[in-house]
């Protein structure tokens, strides 16, 4: 992954503040992006700049092909930034979640996701199935924190989950309990899409490994299969190819924090969860 200078940052941030018209009233870094919150003329708005090409470089095109159901609208947007509706009080799903509400949250994932219908293709957008290339990259590897039979198990149903899909299209692909905010006017919408082509099955992955800084909400079988069953129920799924991507893309998520440079044990909560829910897979659901 190409990185950049913080002058080179500051440059980009500088010529979309110029180009799209915007008074910056506070600023926000993260390890990510560099955000700026102001108005455009009245409208209140959210100037984001990503620091780096990756997951959120396209998510400005990928946003806009949703035309505004179920995300946060955006008024402009070109490779690695994009200007967003300023979503107030903008809390996110995940408080509800932590608060007791698990059930709640659910309902409101599946009400987000019956909404999310994209009007439009993104060009930028790759399909599941280029993803799977990170279980090969870690096989061919030689790291072990992740045991090794997971890894075969989570590549070889990801495989036949991609080759049997019949009706595919845009998906978030990152759709968690932190990805949902509040509006008061819009109600709760999602943010920060990586876009990504599949059934939609695949999409209620992420929000089953969440919220992620309290593992023990999510990584036990039966809230698995209570979330499961209701998102099944409401959204017209089929429940095992949903229970099915939730354990690939568990194990995938451990792989991608191995590529990110971060330490694998086997209490990290993807795995966690892929080990939870391994059983309900051997009993076919």
């Amino acid at each position: 992954m190409e990185s950049i200078t913080e002058m080179q940052l500051r440059t980009r941030v500088e010529e979309r503040i110029h180009e799209w018209g915007v008074v910056v009233e506070d600023t926000l870094e993260t390890e990510t992006s560099f955000i700026a919150f102001g108005r455009r003329g009245s409208q209140p708005v959210v100037l984001k700049v990503i620091r780096q090409r990756g997951d959120e470089w396209h998510s400005g095109e990928i946003l806009d092909a949703f035309e505004g159901r179920g995300v946060v609208r955006v008024y402009e947007h070109v490779e690695g930034a994009v200007l967003l509706e300023r979503l107030s009080p903008g809390h996110s799903l995940a408080e509800i979640a932590l608060d007791g509400g698990d059930e709640e949250a659910t309902e409101i994932l599946a009400e987000v996701i019956e909404k999310m219908s994209p009007g439009q293709s993104a060009s930028a957008c790759v399909n599941v199935q280029e993803w799977a290339r990170s279980f090969e990259r870690y096989a061919a590897s030689g790291d072990d924190q992740i045991p090794k039979g997971l890894v075969e198990g989570g590549h070889r149903i990801y495989s036949e989950l991609c080759g049997s899909q019949t009706h595919t299209r845009l998906l978030h692909g990152d759709l968690h309990h932190y990805n949902i905010l509040f509006d008061s006017e819009r109600g709760w919408l999602a943010i920060d899409p990586k876009g990504v082509v599949g059934e939609i099955e695949y999409e209620i992955g992420a929000a089953l490994r969440n919220p992620y800084d309290r593992p023990e909400l999510f990584a036990q079988s039966a809230t698995a299969e209570r979330r499961l069953k209701h998102l099944a129920s409401r959204l017209n799924l089929d429940f095992n190819r949903a229970l099915n991507w939730t354990f690939a893309q568990a194990v995938l998520s451990a792989i991608w924090s191995v590529e990110d440079g971060f330490a694998v044990g086997p209490r990290h909560p993807c795995l966690v969860l892929a080990e939870a829910i391994r059983p309900m897979l051997e009993a076919g659901g």
